[in-house]
């Protein structure tokens, strides 16, 4: 029973010319007891008969629990019928174990068109939970259930769109048409046109008191998606199986929803050194995508002595003043120390400018040192007034914690997002105190992958994962993936 709390339940009748409809709908609090689970309604209506109502993830609730909400809509006309009033009960599934509240036994009762009734005790529910914005929705409608015995003078929302250094309020409006003496039902309508992600919390006036919703002490929160970036090495066509992994790494990006790809070794049939486009590792993968991307792409060197070897940037956004350029003191066709980066300005909606760099840097006794320092200087050309932020990505040739790495660290322009996500105390003691004795804790780190985000850029890290491996699409390269996400800081 502790593990599931309702919140609220409607059983509502719509009668109208063409019919009537009866919705039924359920939300709870569910605790967190495992990242996969089920949440279930089981209910039944006047005939008795048992039925079986997934509940869908809304968002977090508190520290440790969750929001969940399931929705059914039964038509007079369907020949199914209206199920009148109902009994029912929750199942949570998690870990190959059961969790229930059916009422101890005796399942909960929700009359037929009892409206929305809200359960232990509670004052009020917030009935709309969206958690993702849209990028084209520009007002979000608020419904908010408040008991009625409360006899509620008033209702506000207090919300903030710059993590409250700023606040505002907006008043609610109760809706006049309910005859349901269960709750009153109160809307709002924030305006979300410019935001990336707006916080709010409800306040109901009563004639004696104050009473808050603050969604157990996180605020409710709507963002719109956060920014999704991939690096991977493509290894340059030597892996088995070629067709079917570039086959995971465009379904990869289908599935996840990535907006940006940095490729690095991406190869085409070198063709006497005039490349051949349709062998072209990241077309070939751009083309397997469910809505192929904007592309840029530039070779450097004879990669396997049959390859024109390079780097590319894939992305969802349009891809503006691009560039190419050589960071190596070689630009020799045939040496594999001469090094190639792109680099695109990609506007990505409510977030701004962001300068993208595919880097792909020899190691440190190939040069790495002047062909960084070279990157790093283009790219505080190209920083400005308009550029929130300069991701520089890629195959950087250098381990975690090494002489390489801690020219990165110890210029102090660029910061590793993916210890920033995975490895917070670790990195505050490198790239906030420069705490001397850091080196040893990045032993058993071996990355060479990396995406560096410049030190006062207006994006922030929010989720960092290692993806094309064993558990997760399977390995496509002799480098896994990095999969990371930023939002506005």
């Amino acid at each position: 029973m502790a593990e599931i709390r309702i919140l609220a339940a409607e059983n509502s009748l719509n009668r109208s010319k063409q019919g009537n409809r009866q919705n039924l709908q359920f939300w709870l609090s569910v605790d967190n007891l495992a990242y996969h689970k089920s949440v279930e309604i089981f209910w039944a209506g006047a005939d008795g008969v048992w039925r079986v109502l997934a509940a869908q993830f809304r968002g977090r609730h508190g520290e440790h629990q969750e929001h969940w909400h399931a929705h059914l809509s039964l038509s007079g006309l369907t020949g199914r019928g209206l199920a009148g009033s109902i009994q029912f009960a929750v199942r949570v599934t998690a870990d190959d174990r059961e969790y229930w509240d059916n009422n101890a036994g005796r399942n909960h009762v929700l009359a037929c068109d009892a409206g929305i009734v809200l359960f232990n005790g509670l004052p009020l529910v917030n009935l709309n939970l969206p958690t993702v914005l849209d990028d084209d929705k520009h007002y979000q409608p608020l419904k908010i259930a408040v008991a009625s015995h409360l006899q509620a003078e008033r209702l506000e929302i207090l919300y903030s769109s710059d993590n409250w250094r700023s606040s505002h309020r907006l008043a609610g409006k109760r809706s006049r048409g309910s005859k349901l003496a269960s709750s009153q039902i109160w809307t709002a309508r924030l305006d979300v046109a410019q935001a990336f992600a707006l916080q709010y919390c409800i306040c109901v006036y009563t004639g004696q008191q104050r009473i808050w919703d603050n969604n157990g002490g996180l605020n409710y929160l709507l963002s719109r998606r956060p920014l999704s970036v991939m690096i991977l090495n493509l290894h340059c066509y030597q892996e088995d199986h070629q067709a079917h992994k570039f086959r995971q790494i465009a379904k990869a990006i289908d599935q996840q929803g990535v907006d940006v790809v940095c490729l690095q070794e991406v190869a085409e049939h070198w063709n006497d050194g005039h490349g051949d486009w349709a062998s072209n590792s990241a077309n070939i993968i751009n083309q397997l995508l469910q809505k192929p991307m904007q592309l840029y792409y530039d070779w450097a060197h004879l990669g396997f002595d049959q390859y024109r070897e390079g780097v590319a940037i894939l992305s969802r956004y349009p891809l503006q003043h691009c560039q190419s350029r050589y960071v190596s003191d070689s630009h020799d066709a045939y040496d594999i120390n001469s090094r190639k980066v792109v680099m695109a300005q990609i506007e990505a909606p409510y977030l701004g400018n962001i300068n993208v760099f595919s880097a792909h840097l020899s190691w440190w006794e190939g040069g790495f040192r002047q062909q960084f320092q070279h990157l790093s200087q283009w790219a505080s050309e190209l920083a400005g007034d308009t550029v929130v932020a300069t991701m520089l990505c890629g195959d950087f040739n250098i381990a975690a914690g090494s002489i390489g790495y801690r020219q990165v660290v110890e210029a102090g322009q660029y910061e590793d997002q993916f210890l920033a996500v995975n490895r917070q105390g670790l990195f505050e003691q490198i790239f906030r105190v420069n705490d001397n004795h850091w080196g040893n804790a990045l032993a058993d780190d071996y990355r060479i992958d990396y995406i560096f985000l410049n030190k006062d850029a207006k994006l922030r890290a929010t989720s960092a994962r290692v993806i094309f491996t064993d558990a997760d699409y399977g390995p496509v390269s002799d480098h896994c993936g990095y999969l990371l996400t930023f939002v506005p800081t």
